[in-house]
C-alpha cells in the first residue's frame, strides 16, 4: 500500500465519514526522514530587477481584521493559536523536502501547489495560511502566486487589487518584477493572477511558464513559491500546472468531499509527484466550530 492509499484509508472510516486527528490522537505524520542532502543553491546571483520588485507601487498593507473568527494567521501577532500550530504541522514536511531531508528527493521542491478536487473546499484559505506560516520561518522568503486565473481569490481575500500579474508575464506584456507586490509582512511577496485570458490553459502549459517556474525556483536559494491553483476537477489548468511543481497539497473538506471524488482528483496527477492531503474545516470535538481546524494526512508518492 503506497502513502496516498494509506492517507485515503485515514480519511475514510467504516461508516464512510472522514477521520480526524482527534480520533487518532496522533499528530499529523511528517513522513520518514532521509539523509540530509546539501541545500540547493541559487542558479545565479539575484539581479537588481528582482530586488526592486514592488517598489513602484510601495508596500501593500494586509488588513487581518477583515477575517472573521481568526481564520487567517497574522504572523505579526498570532504565534500560539491552534490555527498557527496546525499549519506548523502542515508546513514541516514540505520544508523538510525543500531542505532535502524528506523521504524522497524531488526536483523543484520549493514550488508548492495548493489545490482541491472541487470549488469551496477552502483551498485559497489554506494557500494563504500556508504562505503566511512559512513566512514566519527565519531563513525563508515566500512568494504567494495566484494561479487560479479564472477565479483569482487570493487578492480578493487579502484586500489587494492588481490589474496585471502572472498571465500578463506569460503574454510578454510585463516583467515579473513589475507585477510582484511586496507586503508589510516580512518575507512575503505576492504575484497576482493578472487578467483573464481565453488561452489561460495554453499559457500555463507553455514553454514560457516552464521557464518562469524554473526561474522562480532557482533565483533565490531561500525562496518558497506557493501557488493557489484551480480545483483539479473543474479546469484543466490545475493538472497542467501540477506538472511543473515539486510538491502538491490537496485540500479536502471534511464531511463533504467523498472518497471517489478525491481519488478522481488524485488520478489527474502524475504518480511520481509528491502529494500531501489536508483535511480542512475539521470540527473540534465537542464544538460546532466550522473552522475547527486542519488535519494533515499522509505525505509522499
Amino acid at each position: 500500500m503506497n502513502t496516498i492509499e494509506k492517507a485515503m484509508d485515514k480519511l475514510g472510516k467504516p461508516d464512510g465519514s472522514p477521520q480526524t486527528s482527534e480520533d487518532t490522537n496522533q499528530s499529523p505524520a511528517a513522513g520518514q526522514a532521509a539523509d540530509r542532502s546539501p541545500d540547493r543553491e541559487a542558479a545565479g546571483a539575484p539581479d537588481r530587477d528582482y530586488d526592486s520588485a514592488g517598489e513602484a507601487g510601495g508596500t501593500v498593507h494586509l488588513d487581518f481584521s477583515r477575517f472573521p473568527n481568526a481564520t487567517v494567521i497574522d504572523p505579526r501577532s498570532d504565534h500560539s493559536s491552534g490555527l498557527a500550530e496546525e499549519f506548523r504541522h502542515i508546513k514541516r514536511p514540505l520544508l523538510m523536502n525543500v531542505q532535502g531531508r524528506g523521504a524522497t528527493l524531488v526536483e523543484n521542491p520549493n514550488l508548492i501547489m495548493v489545490t482541491s478536487s472541487l470549488a469551496g473546499e477552502g483551498k485559497t484559505f489554506t494557500t494563504i495560511n500556508l504562505a503566511l506560516s512559512i513566512a514566519t520561518e527565519l531563513d525563508k522568503t515566500v512568494l504567494l502566486a495566484d494561479a487560479d486565473v479564472a477565479k483569482p481569490d487570493v487578492g480578493a481575500m487579502l484586500g489587494v487589487r492588481a490589474e496585471k500579474g502572472l498571465i500578463d508575464v506569460l503574454l510578454g506584456d510585463v516583467r515579473v518584477p513589475d507585477v510582484m507586490l511586496r507586503t508589510d509582512i516580512p518575507n512575503l511577496t505576492l504575484l497576482p493572477a493578472g487578467r483573464r485570458h481565453p488561452h489561460a490553459t495554453e499559457l500555463l502549459a507553455s514553454e514560457s511558464m516552464r521557464l518562469l517556474a524554473q526561474e522562480l525556483s532557482t533565483r533565490y536559494a531561500d525562496r518558497i513559491v506557493v501557488f493557489d491553483s484551480p480545483p483539479l476537477l473543474l479546469t484543466s489548468e490545475a493538472s497542467v500546472l501540477a506538472g511543473l511543481m515539486g510538491q502538491i497539497v490537496l485540500v479536502i473538506e471534511e464531511s463533504r468531499t467523498l472518497q471517489p471524488v478525491v481519488k478522481q482528483a488524485l488520478s489527474m496527477l502524475d504518480t511520481s509527484e509528491i502529494v500531501g492531503l489536508v483535511l480542512n474545516k475539521k470540527r473540534a470535538r465537542g464544538t460546532g466550530d466550522y473552522y475547527g481546524g486542519y488535519g494533515y494526512y499522509g505525505y509522499g508518492r
